[in-house]
């Protein structure tokens, strides 16, 4: 197994066509090598003293850490939410090709 620097980044978005658009806008600026769109989530959540509940769409993007900065920087330039979900998760483990193209794919600094 290879241990790896790679990040999944989680993103949640307020539809598919926010969840399109900021997609687009991290592959095409190489923040991410890419992203899977999960349509029809349901997000429950707190906000503003009340419990909320919404239909959302997940974004999964795979990026190196290096990159974290310019994605939370363009989903938040990008985003309608006022506090946008951005978290990461390292990737443990991987395919040693896969790894080395989303390392390839992505620029950590624009």
């Amino acid at each position: 197994m290879h241990e790896s620097q790679e990040i999944v980044v989680f993103v949640t978005a307020g539809s598919e066509e926010e969840g399109l658009k900021i997609s687009r806008i991290l592959v095409k600026e190489r923040a991410v090598a890419c992203v899977n769109l999960l349509p029809g989530i349901r997000s429950i959540f707190q906000w503003e003293g009340k419990v909320r509940e919404e239909q959302e769409v997940l974004l999964v993007a795979k990026t190196v850490s290096g990159a974290f900065d310019r994605v939370t920087s363009l989903v938040c330039t990008n985003h309608s939410y006022d506090v946008p979900e951005i978290i990461a998760l390292p990737i443990r483990y991987g395919l040693p090709d896969y790894l080395s193209w989303v390392r390839e794919t992505t620029t950590p600094v624009a």
